[in-house]
């Protein structure tokens, strides 16, 4: 995963709204959203869509949504920042908290590695309840009496792992 370290980049601005397809003005805030989503060859991967505000809020979403982050699009010819900072990938973590999708449940076990990785998390102890696996993180910083993210073991082979962290650096890239 030393490939996906770093400061992080999820996708690019597609200067659309993904449901109406009406532009999104430059300095305009808009919704991106990640989905879990299937390709033509039926295999699922990561994929970014950006909303505009009017339309997220009326409710229009992707299907099999995993996260969101709210931006500006960028002036033509402005060179994006368009990174997300060490807050934003804890609150995905957080928001992903009641997932139950095996997938989505990989991707926020891979997500929270990454942060304990980046030092934004630290390793509070790992519980074992019969065959089951799960690990309680804690935000750099956080009050120790407050409860700990707790996230299960998917049980993520070696191979999945590599698959799902290719997925995840072809949308958060490294600034590097």
């Amino acid at each position: 995963m030393a490939g996906i370290a770093g400061t992080f980049e999820l996708g690019r601005f597609t200067g659309v709204c993904a449901q109406s397809q009406e532009p999104i003005a430059p300095k305009q805030a808009f919704i991106a959203a990640l989905a879990d989503w299937v390709d033509d060859d039926g295999r699922s991967t990561l994929r970014r869509f950006d909303y505009s505000i009017n339309t997220w809020e009326n409710g229009s979403r992707p299907d099999r949504l995993v996260c969101f982050w709210r931006s500006s699009a960028p002036m033509p010819g402005e060179k994006r920042h368009a990174f997300v900072d060490d807050e934003t990938l804890l609150e995905m973590l957080q928001r992903m908290e009641s997932e139950t999708d095996a997938r989505r449940c990989a991707f926020r076990w891979i997500l929270a590695l990454v942060l304990l990785r980046r030092k934004v998390l630290k390793l509070d102890g790992i519980v074992h309840e019969g065959e089951r696996e799960s690990w309680a993180f804690r935000p750099r910083g956080s009050d120790p009496a407050s409860a700990p993210i707790r996230i299960a073991n998917p049980g993520v082979r070696e191979d999945e792992v590599r698959e799902l962290a290719d997925q995840l650096g072809e949308i958060i890239r490294t600034d590097s």
